[in-house]
């Protein structure tokens, strides 16, 4: 079966770690992890720290520089990811779809969802 790697991705200065979660928000997550990883399509998943916490690594010219975060030219980031094995590409939107759907209405968070190539 094919893995797809989905990148959950946020705008950093719209949702920061001080940013409030609905009070059920946690529950209706676990239920989903838990009925993802029951239906054996999840591998892996987690969120990810700030990029203030990180090291951009360019290779440019020959040569390799390094930018530590705050990337604040950068409005969205990856701020999480899962890795999944479904039986194709329709399974997996679907339940990053589901995932999705758990956050606020108020909140602008986007996913995309890339199929492993295999070697």
């Amino acid at each position: 079966m094919p893995r797809f790697l989905t990148m959950i991705r946020i705008n950093e200065q719209e949702l920061s770690p001080e940013t409030p979660f609905p009070a059920d928000f946690e529950q209706r997550m676990g239920a989903l992890h838990e009925e993802i990883t029951k239906a054996g399509v999840m591998l892996d998943t987690a969120g990810l720290l700030p990029t203030s916490e990180g090291t951009r690594l360019t290779w440019s010219g020959g040569k390799v520089s390094y930018t530590d975060g705050p990337f604040t030219e950068t409005k969205e980031v990856v701020g999480g990811y899962s890795l999944s094995q479904c039986k194709d590409k329709a399974e997996a939107i679907e339940w990053t779809r589901r995932f999705l759907e758990i956050h606020p209405a108020e909140w602008n968070v986007s996913a995309e969802v890339r199929e492993i190539q295999e070697m």
